[in-house]
């Protein structure tokens, strides 16, 4: 029976592939930023509409959540896909390149949002076989700070739309297409912004003697920063503290500035230790401008916790994903440094974040992000096929 259903998935899923591929390439040509996603929302309510897929809208904005109800008993589950681009000029040289100047699918979003489409769709075609009810979100804002997820929790997301668990799948060109990876436990990072500012006093470069410079200062801040990894975090367990910006206000050849400007990220695996080094961080700059005569402002928004994958939902998942495309084809991933909204989800429900593989066989694929960044769109049936596969395999 089981072989039955999969073979069934997997011919859906070759038949639906040159449309998902053409939704994933109108989407990438049009990208929408962060809760700005209008256009992105209508296209997947046309699509849902067109198969008589109920839904509702207007969560954390352009937010959309999808349910197909199967014909058996059974369990309430949900999975995810987010929908927005980002601030960058793609430079991949494809067809269906981003109309718009500086915004870019460069993390995989359209194929995402084209992936949980094509899904819905074979659950649809297949709902008397499905056990219990399915629910498909799209979600906008992964991107930006507060994160669409804390938004959509916010707005009653599990309350309304209650559910057993939720899973995501990601692009991820190190794997390439046709694979996919797991890991249970703490997978990813949390993200902090961090701002500082040194305010000293400007004035001559020639007579330093006059004033409080803020650049050597804003030096000495940026290695002592390095100390709040090496000396406070438990050597086991990663963290990073990066600087990414430093500007002024005013300077030259011959000027000393009056400001100087730090900008950066605090990234943890440990959510103690992350709260800690928020005071910490801010005592260390506040002595060190005090040492030096000048003042400081910091400021620090705090991003997406960890990411810590359910260990039953993800072994199911990883079993699933075995049946469907071989064990050749799973494979175990590290913890990343890199952050996720997703994230948010973790902690209220039991949820799985895995990635699907998107890589060029023998070839150098950009990491997301890139502006050169592209996917081998035969994964967009790998994406959808499994998702839909765990879906109707669920009881």
């Amino acid at each position: 029976m089981k072989k039955d259903i999969q073979h069934s998935i997997q011919d859906s899923a070759k038949q639906l592939l040159p449309e998902v591929i053409r939704i994933r390439r109108d989407v990438h040509q049009h990208p929408e930023l962060s809760f700005n996603e209008i256009e992105t929302s209508k296209k997947i309510q046309s699509f849902l509409t067109d198969r008589q897929i109920p839904f509702s809208t207007g969560w954390a904005g352009h937010g959309v959540v999808a349910h197909i109800e199967g014909k058996q008993p059974g369990p309430r589950v949900m999975f995810r896909a987010d929908m927005d681009a980002l601030p960058i000029q793609e430079k991949a040289e494809v067809p269906f390149q981003s109309s718009r100047p500086g915004i870019m699918h460069a993390c995989g979003h359209d194929a995402h949002t084209a992936s949980l489409l094509g899904a819905a769709a074979i659950v649809n075609e297949h709902r008397d076989q499905l056990h219990g009810t399915v629910q498909f979100l799209f979600q906008p804002g992964e991107e930006k700070l507060p994160g669409g997820a804390s938004i959509m929790i916010k707005e009653g997301l599990f309350e309304k739309n209650k559910t057993e668990w939720i899973a995501a799948q990601h692009v991820f060109p190190p794997l390439p297409a046709g694979h996919v990876g797991f890991r249970k436990g703490l997978y990813m990072a949390s993200a902090d912004e961090i701002y500082i500012t040194i305010i000293g006093k400007g004035g001559h470069a020639a007579t330093p003697h006059l004033c409080i410079d803020p650049i050597p200062i804003a030096a000495r801040i940026i290695s002592a920063l390095q100390e709040l990894i090496s000396r406070t975090l438990d050597p086991t367990l990663p963290g990073v503290l990066t600087i990414g910006k430093i500007s002024t206000e005013g300077g030259a050849t011959n000027v000393i500035p009056d400001k100087v400007f730090l900008e950066g990220t605090l990234r943890a695996m440990s959510e103690e230790w992350r709260m800690q080094t928020h005071s910490r961080l801010k005592q260390l700059v506040d002595e060190i401008c005090s040492a030096s005569g000048a003042k400081a402002d910091v400021r620090i928004e705090i991003g997406y916790p960890c990411l810590l994958n359910d260990d039953s939902v993800t072994d199911m998942f990883r079993k699933k994903a075995v049946e469907f495309l071989g064990s050749d084809k799973v494979h175990d991933l590290p913890i990343r440094l890199t952050s996720e909204d997703f994230a948010f989800y973790t902690q209220l429900v039991p949820a799985t974040f895995y990635r699907l593989g998107t890589g060029f066989p023998g070839k150098e694929n950009p990491s997301v992000h890139s502006s050169y960044f592209e996917i081998d769109e035969s994964a967009l049936e790998t994406g959808m096929g499994l998702m839909a596969y765990v879906a109707l395999t669920t009881e």
